[in-house]
């Protein structure tokens, strides 16, 4: 009889983009530590494998103003991580950090660190940060081209695993009082590359997991290929059945040619979810839902983004812009990552749609602005989620809720123990697991020649 492939779950932490409904009556500051406490408590209470914390190095802005959902705005992940850590112990926590405005030996410290007060509980999501704007924070200033945020990415981890293994633990043997212990041997680093030149000793010891566990979030070709080396959980966009499967595919084939096996590494899509006691119901909330998180100003900012223009004396309950978007023009939006390569031929698109459907602005955005989630009763969602992983189109999920702190909440007390009852998520944690050995990835980590040690 086959074992069923287990279910894992990650939470992300609610934060400054339109996801967030900060209209909704429960929800609180997303910079006060309550918050960020009560989540991490109820995702350990439903025994997720990991917290979630997203990082922005600069406020975006729109049109020279920062965009009014960022005005709460960005703490410190590693601030963050390490007080949580003092509140849970079991949840891996994980944190997004940038390899194109840090350096390679503080951060590698940082996370050390981190991994010796969770004892073995760190991660660290790897991100390439993208342009001047950003990096008009920094004093290198300027901005990488795309390839070489990922070279420099690339080299960036290798050197952080040279740092994490240059404590290499040695045989057991007797002090002076014939007490035994393990020693460790440290060796200086001597890392000439073309990012980075670092001679010297690593202040840290060899933490419990080794290394943090990496996770990788970009989805270009470059992105794929550095999660295929490099990586241990990638957090996809991929959250559609097929188009997920597809995703999970190519990374394997990824995988077969820097020869490693797909049960080394997580396929985890970012996925809302919304609760009703009929289907109905919950098709009826997630309309709310989706009106709560794109405002009137919110579908004007989305437009304008693509059109490049200032369209704010557009309604949003009247029809789509007739003005064609402004290609040639210094863009109007800064921080925010464009996914629009041809604005001219999906604004085409969406002026079909529509003129098909009769959608306004407003419900034209919330149309194509929703990504995969799950929308129907607790069984039916459990049901979903068990599918896509025992077909192999994902290794579970990061849940992202609408609301901040709580949005967790109903997930944890109604589909978590259905998926228990099916026999796909564990019931409790290990004692004394690191967040690698919770994840089912053996505890076991490559060195730089690829090896499993």
């Amino acid at each position: 009889m086959s074992t069923k492939r287990q279910v894992h779950l990650a939470a992300h932490f609610p934060g400054v983009n339109n996801t967030t409904v900060w209209s909704d009556d429960r929800a609180e500051s997303q910079i006060a530590f309550s918050s960020f406490e009560h989540f991490a408590r109820n995702a350990e209470r439903g025994r997720f494998d990991f917290l979630f914390l997203a990082e922005g190095l600069r406020l975006r802005e729109q049109k020279g103003r920062v965009h009014d959902l960022d005005v709460v705005g960005r703490p410190n992940t590693l601030a963050v991580l390490a007080a949580l850590a003092g509140v849970t112990s079991h949840i891996g926590l994980v944190g997004t950090l940038s390899a194109t405005f840090n350096e390679p030996v503080e951060l590698a410290k940082q996370l050390a660190t981190l991994d010796h007060l969770t004892e073995g509980r760190a991660g660290w999501n790897v991100v390439t940060s993208s342009d001047a704007f950003h990096g008009a924070n920094f004093r290198r200033g300027g901005f990488l081209d795309h390839a070489d945020r990922y070279t420099r990415a690339a080299e960036f981890v290798e050197l952080a695993r040279e740092l994490w293994d240059s404590w290499q633990p040695d045989a057991v043997v007797a002090d002076a009082a014939g007490v035994y212990a393990e020693r460790s041997r440290i060796r200086d680093v001597d890392h000439h590359g073309p990012q980075f030149d670092v001679t010297g000793t690593f202040p840290v010891p060899r933490s419990p997991q080794r290394h943090p566990v990496l996770v990788q979030a970009g989805d270009s070709d470059e992105g794929r290929d550095l999660a295929a080396a490099q990586a241990e959980v990638v957090f996809s966009l991929h959250t559609e059945f097929e188009d997920a499967r597809r995703f999970s595919d190519d990374l394997a084939a990824r995988l077969a040619r820097v020869g490693r096996s797909r049960d080394e590494l997580l396929v985890l899509p970012g996925a809302t979810f919304t609760l009703g006691d009929t289907r109905a119901e919950a098709e009826e909330r997630s309309r709310a839902i989706r009106r709560a998180q794109v405002s009137p100003a919110t579908a004007i900012a989305f437009l304008e983004q693509v059109w490049n223009r200032d369209l704010s004396s557009y309604d949003v309950d009247g029809p789509l812009p007739e003005v064609e978007p402004d290609v040639d023009a210094d863009t109007i939006t800064r921080g925010r990552v464009r996914h629009v390569r041809d604005p001219r031929a999906v604004v085409q698109t969406w002026r079909e749609q529509a003129a098909a459907d009769r959608l306004s602005i407003r419900e034209l955005v919330i149309r194509v602005s929703t990504r995969g989630g799950f929308v129907g009763t607790p069984s039916s969602i459990a049901a979903e989620i068990d599918r896509y992983v025992q077909e192999r189109a994902t290794d579970g999920f990061v849940v992202v809720p609408h609301t901040n702190p709580y949005g967790l909440d109903e997930f944890v007390d109604s589909v978590v123990p259905l998926l228990q009852e099916r026999g796909v998520y564990r019931e409790q944690y290990e004692d004394g697991a690191t967040l690698r050995e919770t994840l089912g990835l053996s505890g076991r980590v490559r060195d730089r020649q690829g090896v499993l040690a």
